[in-house]
């Protein structure tokens, strides 16, 4: 692995800290009244359009794609410098990353070029916002066990269904959308890819309130929604292939789990006492502090081999999946026993009252998603099984039985 940046990256990455010095604030390493939350109502929206659109006038959005599109024609490991260098400003985030992450990279393989001519620079400008319609009730992690309908009627296909989980569709212009058009073939094999407005007739959007106090997720339903076949992308009875090239770019955008950190339970620990000591003299936090320490340096150090890997023009492997495995699993050990330290007061949510402003209450409550999103702790756990050590496959009892036939029998 190589630690330090080329002539150009450090040329590239003196360019983003002049531009981030000018435009945002930094933020101070491990003050929660520092963190950024998702963002939310009118005002919190605009203040993503401003950034956003700021960023694209000097060219720091879509970073690798084509100029004709309204990128920079970059290299993967610059959009990587630029990531580092932005996570160390308060910036607005949590409206666009996953339209620019996973949606428009998806159009991008599979649209038609009057399609990108219409929709890629808006998106990057941030005048629309996209989202990623995929989970269903019966459908989390067997993505291919969907439901949703799309019959063809002519030129158009007629939507019924309904999806779940789906980040800011209650503010989202367009969406792209997996449906099944053949259930008499196998599950994997009878799937339909669109992109969709998310303002057509007979699309219904329901917020849905979360433990956590926030409400970016949201029930949506489809009752007749009629999309035009140019709006497919691949081909019919194609859409698994279209859905793989989404989720791959998913595991890269949700990369490691948001803080408290291993660092930020040490200065927790160096506020509270224990029989009367300051709690980091205690013997048994210290190791534990110790196991936490040693597994954030092995995700930074798993992380340089991936950008050792852009910078050399290669392509980083499924070995990629153990940053998300292994630090969300991290952020909810380090939450709760930040909690514990806390004592009494573990249990409430008063950021004026509660040590680091409750940081450590309120990632107990976010931090099970993070084992769930962008591909659950089992999922990531077969990928490095079975592509990375090489592992026999799971077995897989349906994997003949059409779809029609495994619904009959309640699977």
């Amino acid at each position: 692995m190589d630690f330090n940046d080329t002539p150009d990256e450090a040329r590239f990455r003196a360019e983003v800290r002049a531009f981030l010095d000018a435009n945002a604030t930094p933020r101070k390493p491990g003050d929660p009244a520092q963190r950024v939350r998702y963002l939310e109502g009118a005002e919190g929206l605009q203040r993503a359009r401003d950034w956003q659109r700021r960023k694209y006038e000097a060219g720091f959005t879509g970073i690798t794609w084509d100029k004709r599109w309204g990128g920079r024609g970059g290299t993967p490991i610059q959009q990587v410098i630029y990531n580092q260098e932005e996570a160390r400003y308060q910036v607005p985030r949590g409206v666009y990353e996953i339209g620019l992450g996973m949606c428009i990279p998806t159009m991008m393989t599979y649209a038609a070029p009057e399609q990108l001519e219409r929709y890629v620079a808006p998106a990057l400008r941030g005048d629309e916002i996209w989202c990623q319609l995929f989970s269903e009730p019966s459908a989390g992690s067997d993505l291919a066990g969907l439901k949703t309908r799309a019959i063809r009627d002519g030129d158009d296909w007629v939507i019924n269904g309904q999806k779940i989980w789906t980040s800011g569709a209650h503010f989202c212009d367009f969406g792209i959308l997996v449906t099944r058009t053949d259930p008499n073939v196998p599950k994997h094999a009878g799937l339909t890819f669109f992109f969709l407005d998310m303002r057509s007739p007979g699309v219904e959007v329901r917020r849905i309130k979360q433990i956590a106090g926030s409400s970016n997720f949201n029930e949506v339903f489809f009752t007749d929604v009629r999309i035009p076949d140019a709006q497919r992308l691949g081909p019919v009875g194609g859409g698994w292939k279209v859905s793989l090239t989404t989720l791959m770019n998913e595991r890269l955008a949700v990369g490691d789990a948001p803080g408290p950190d291993a660092e930020d339970l040490y200065r927790l620990a160096g506020r509270l006492d224990i029989d009367g000591e300051p709690a980091i003299r205690n013997a048994a936090v210290r190791e534990r502090l110790a196991d936490w320490y040693v597994k954030a340096q092995g995700l930074k150090y798993t992380k340089f081999r991936t950008m050792t890997a852009l910078s050399r023009g290669q392509t980083p492997g499924p070995e990629a999946s153990i940053g998300k495995v292994v630090s969300a699993v991290k952020l909810q050990d380090i939450a709760l026993y930040g909690m514990d330290l806390i004592g009494q007061a573990g249990i409430m949510m008063d950021p004026d009252v509660v040590p680091m402003q409750a940081w450590f209450q309120e990632a107990m409550m976010y931090a099970p998603a993070m084992r769930v999103a962008g591909g659950t702790d089992e999922i990531l756990k077969n990928i490095l099984a079975e592509r990375v050590l090489g592992l026999p496959s799971d077995v897989r009892v349906d994997k003949n039985l059409t779809f029609a036939e495994l619904a009959a029998e309640g699977r």
